[in-house]
């Protein structure tokens, strides 16, 4: 099966991240794949198929499509292109929805309709799939996420002898960031700090990020308390997870929300808001803490396993036990099963 892969960019990133594992997992099990990325699209994660690059810098028109089975649409500005593509012939168009845009990016009278377009729709939770189908209809299929091999228990924890708690901070200009509530994550942390001096609390975020964000520079000259990590690939990110007791996410709106799970896998013991996605392998009380973002609890649940090692230890091997369940060989075959599915439909 010849697939094309629409992609603007693979820059770090979870949504990145699944697009790279597909594209990678489908051409290792045989298949003919094709990605289409503009000349300043980033590619941070290595593509084992073949890349052509388009004429314009930042859009892939539908001049670009090659003949294909399949098109693979993953974003609102690429879904008018693949569906004018396969309306000529070029493949069937699926669209792989990593995020529900309209609920949380600018131009959301542009994205909303893009849906009304689409009528083969792949998803990454049972929470994203009731949502598009409450206001559109659809009932797309699901394709979970996965973790990668580099994401394991290395069992270093505790060899600093000090409790490491960890998170993630993305760049906040552009207002692509603003459903992580980055400022009720600081605010949280600033506040367990101050009741727990002894324990260490990191920071971290994707290098370039950091180095193109003044907002991300502040936050570090503010707090100097903390500690600030630029992991620049797996294995870095893996071994700052495998530092970390307990792993802190924010988020209130995520698809899949993949950084809460490669923690786990690790051996980390997750504190989290509900965002939706993580509904899919987080149980509050049984393999993680989970409350809502009106609960005000971050800071007080962090405490908590702090305070309590027994239970910290036991929501993490839950965890670390559900988490060995994600790998991407299941999101490959998933999204193939799918993809099978719809084309013997039609």
């Amino acid at each position: 099966m010849t697939i094309t892969f629409p992609i603007i960019t693979l820059s770090i990133g979870g949504a990145q991240r699944m697009l790279a594992e597909m594209v990678n997992g489908l051409s290792a099990k045989g298949h003919n794949v094709i990605v289409l990325m503009p000349p300043t699209g980033t590619l941070s994660y290595s593509v084992n198929a073949q890349i052509i690059r388009t004429k314009q810098p930042y859009a892939v028109q539908e001049s670009d499509y090659p003949k294909a089975d399949v098109i693979v649409s993953n974003f609102y500005t690429i879904v008018p292109s693949a569906h004018q593509a396969s309306l000529n012939g070029k493949g069937v168009h699926v669209r792989l929805s990593l995020c529900y845009e309209p609920s949380f990016l600018p131009e959301n009278h542009i994205s909303f309709p893009t849906y009304h377009i689409s009528k083969h729709i792949v998803v990454l939770s049972e929470w994203q799939k009731q949502l598009i189908a409450l206001n559109h209809g659809h009932q797309a299929h699901i394709v979970p996420v996965g973790v990668g091999a580099a994401f394991r228990n290395m069992h270093i924890r505790g060899a600093q002898g000090q409790l490491q708690i960890a998170a993630i901070l993305r760049r906040p200009e552009g207002g692509y960031s603003w459903h992580r509530e980055q400022d009720y994550l600081i605010q949280q942390l600033e506040l367990v700090q101050a009741r727990y001096p002894h324990v260490r609390i990191s920071l971290m975020s994707p290098p370039e990020e950091f180095q193109s964000s003044p907002m991300l520079q502040e936050i570090k000259a503010s707090h100097p308390n903390f500690r600030y990590l630029t992991p620049g690939h797996d294995g870095a990110m893996a071994y700052h997870y495998n530092e970390t007791d307990i792993f802190v996410n924010s988020s209130t709106y995520d698809s899949a929300s993949l950084p809460g799970l490669e923690a786990m896998r690790c051996g980390a013991a997750l504190v989290t808001t509900y965002n939706g996605g993580n509904m899919d392998y987080c149980r509050h009380e049984q393999n993680g803490l989970m409350s809502y973002r009106y609960e005000n609890r971050l800071a007080s649940d962090v405490g908590r396993l702090i305070e309590d090692g027994e239970l910290r230890r036991r929501l993490a091997a839950a965890g670390e036990a559900e988490a060995a369940k994600w790998t991407w060989e299941r999101s490959v075959n998933a999204f193939e099963k799918a993809i099978n599915e719809i084309r013997s439909s039609r």
